[in-house]
């Protein structure tokens, strides 16, 4: 093989490398537990929160979930949809300080949601919907942290909470960005629309205290669904896929430069 055909062959084989392996980075960024919509107004009545669970491990399933809501900002009225195959515990705790609404004053309310029994397999996502009543008006967002347990003993932790104006962290706990009212919004669900524990893996040690639990049935038809489990709305996959791109153009203009160097002596 003569040395153009080589120093062009080893020009392409790098580009291709570098190019997988940022889109493989790209794609394992991306790949944690997320809340929809990204946002809702302070104060929203009557709305869906929807927890998108995928799985990212080849050889084992996700068989657990334990999503834990904050107690010092309480999410109101919450009711967990049946999820065909999974059941869910609702555990509530009483609030250190109870939140006067119109229809009177709340004492209690919901810390941690928990499902078991389902399956979601490699190359899968389950979204786990969650109804609210009211959502709190003194707080600018709310983290949800999330533990993922798996067939093989292993538990992500959804737990860091990204720090305003720094970077996302490695393992960023679900985020729902609560935004200012607008002028003469009654705050309900659809005048203000949306937009766009723990540290171990028990319940208490999540931050939420102990309190009575109920069980929801599970007989509704499945939301899991195959196929990509990456957020559009993740800037980290978005700029690491940018980046691929500039690496193959780069590749590609190394290889042409080697073949115009390899005429040029030939000639």
């Amino acid at each position: 093989m003569s040395p153009m055909r080589t120093t062009v062959r080893r020009a392409g084989l790098v580009t291709a490398l570098t190019a997988a392996g940022i889109l493989t980075a790209a794609g394992a960024a991306s790949a944690h537990v997320t809340v929809h919509p990204e946002s809702y107004a302070k104060g929203a009545t009557d709305g869906v929160l929807t927890f998108r669970v995928p799985n990212e491990e080849d050889t084992a399933s996700t068989t657990k979930v334990q999503v834990f809501l904050p107690t010092d900002h309480p999410v109101l009225g919450v009711l967990v949809t049946p999820q065909s195959g999974w059941t869910a515990k609702v555990t509530t705790t009483k609030l250190k300080t109870p939140v006067k609404t119109d229809d009177g004053t709340i004492t209690e309310a919901v810390s941690e949601i928990t499902w078991t029994g389902g399956r979601i397999r490699h190359g899968q996502y389950q979204d786990f919907d969650v109804a609210f009543g009211q959502l709190p008006d003194d707080v600018g967002q709310l983290a949800f942290k999330t533990l993922q347990t798996y067939s093989d003993g292993n538990v992500a932790r959804w737990i860091e909470e990204t720090q305003k104006g720094g970077e996302e962290p490695e393992n960023p706990a679900p985020v729902l960005a609560l935004t200012a009212k607008a002028a003469g919004d009654s705050g309900s669900d659809a005048d203000s629309g949306a937009g766009s524990s723990a540290d171990s893996g028990s319940g208490s040690e999540a931050g939420s205290d102990s309190g009575s639990d109920t069980s929801s049935a599970s007989s509704s038809a499945p939301a899991s669904a195959t196929g990509s489990s990456a957020s559009s709305s993740d800037s980290t996959a978005r700029g690491l896929g940018i980046a691929g791109l500039v690496v193959g153009v780069l590749g590609l203009g190394a290889a042409a430069f080697a073949l115009v160097r390899g005429r040029n002596a030939g000639s």
